[in-house]
C-alpha cells in the first residue's frame, strides 16, 4: 500500500456565513471523507483555498484535523515566499501531520534553479515526507523532468509527486529515474488511469469528495488486472471529473457546491473565487444522482 494510500482527497476549507474559518465544520467534513473511503487528506492545498488562508488559520486546520482522523494528513505549507514557507513548514511539522505538500511557486515563475533551491530549503526545514506538487496551469511554470529527478534522488525526504502536469510520458521518465520507493499520485482526475498505467500509485483527487468509493473500486480492479472493469469505472467517473471545475466556476467553487448539497456546511469560496454561477447546486445534484444510480446498478 502506498504511504498515503491510493485514494486521497484535496479537502475544501469550510467557512461560515461571514467567511470566517469554520473549524467544527472542517473536522466534521474530514471525518466524513475518511468514512467515505479516502485514505489520506490534503489540507490547505489549492482546493482548500490556501492562497486565501492566513498562517494561523492553516496551523489551526492542520492541528485540528490531524487530531480528528486516523488517516495521514498532508499539510499544504508552501506558496511563493520561501522564507515564510520554511517557517510554516517547520511549525506545521509539530502538529501531528504525516507529511507536507509543496506546490511549485506560483505567479513569480522562477527559473528551474530557483524551483529546485526552493524545494531543497523546504525539505530541509522538516523531517517529514515532502510531496511535490506540479500543476503548471495554476503556477505558470512546469517543473522540468530533470529538476524533479535531481530532487527525488538528492533529497531523502522528498518522497512523492502529485502530478497535474498532464504529460504521462514525462511522468514515466521521472518514475524510471527516481528511487524505487518514490511515489507518484495523479493530481488531475482525467489522467488517473493514464498515470496509473505508467507507474503512479494512486490519486489525490477533488471528486474523491463525493466519489471515493468508485476510485477505490477502480484501483482495486486495476490491481487485480481487471483492466476492463477499471476502464468502466473510469468512464462512470467522467461526469464527476468534468464537474470539478471549468472557466466559469474554477475548482473549488463546484466542489463546495456539491458538498453543500450533501449536507456539509462548507460555505462559499472566499474572493476572488466566488460567486458561483446560477444553477451550480442543481448541476451538483444531477451529477451525484447519476453517480448513485450507477453505483446501485453495479451492485
Amino acid at each position: 500500500m502506498p504511504r498515503f494510500g491510493r485514494v486521497s482527497v484535496a479537502m475544501v476549507t469550510p467557512f461560515d456565513e461571514t467567511g470566517e474559518l469554520d473549524i467544527d465544520a472542517a473536522v466534521a467534513l474530514a471525518k466524513w471523507l475518511v468514512a467515505e473511503g479516502n485514505e489520506s487528506l490534503v489540507v490547505a492545498g489549492t482546493t482548500g483555498e490556501s492562497a486565501t488562508l492566513s498562517i494561523d488559520e492553516k496551523l489551526t486546520l492542520f492541528e485540528a484535523i490531524a487530531a480528528a482522523v486516523t488517516v495521514p494528513v498532508i499539510a499544504g505549507t508552501t506558496g511563493s515566499n520561501t522564507r515564510q514557507d520554511i517557517g510554516l513548514t517547520a511549525e506545521a511539522s509539530k502538529l501531528g501531520i504525516a507529511g507536507v505538500l509543496g506546490v511549485s511557486p506560483y505567479y513569480s515563475r522562477p527559473s528551474q534553479t530557483g524551483i529546485e533551491v526552493h524545494f531543497r530549503a523546504i525539505a530541509s526545514s522538516t523531517d517529514l515526507p515532502v510531496v511535490l506538487y506540479d500543476i503548471p496551469k495554476r503556477t505558470g511554470r512546469k517543473m522540468s523532468t530533470s529538476t524533479l529527478i535531481r530532487l527525488t534522488n538528492d533529497v531523502a525526504n522528498i518522497v512523492a509527486l502529485k502530478d497535474a502536469a498532464g504529460d504521462p510520458s514525462e511522468t514515466a521518465k521521472v518514475i524510471a529515474a527516481s528511487p524505487n520507493d518514490f511515489e507518484v499520485y495523479s493530481g488531475d482526475s482525467p489522467m488517473n488511469l493514464p498515470l496509473i498505467a505508467v507507474g503512479a500509485v494512486g490519486a489525490i483527487g477533488v471528486c474523491t469528495h463525493w466519489a471515493a468509493p468508485e476510485h477505490v473500486a477502480m484501483f482495486n480492479a486495476w490491481d487485480r488486472n481487471d483492466i476492463g472493469e477499471a476502464q468502466r469505472l473510469n468512464r462512470l467517473l467522467i461526469e464527476s471529473y468534468e464537474f470539478e471545475g471549468n472557466d466559469d466556476a474554477p475548482n473549488p467553487v463546484q466542489t463546495k457546491s456539491m458538498m453543500r448539497t450533501l449536507g456539509h456546511a462548507v460555505g462559499a469560496c472566499r474572493l476572488p473565487m466566488g460567486p458561483e454561477p446560477d444553477g451550480t447546486e442543481d448541476s451538483a445534484r444531477t451529477v451525484y444522482a447519476h453517480l448513485v444510480a450507477a453505483r446501485a446498478a453495479s451492485h
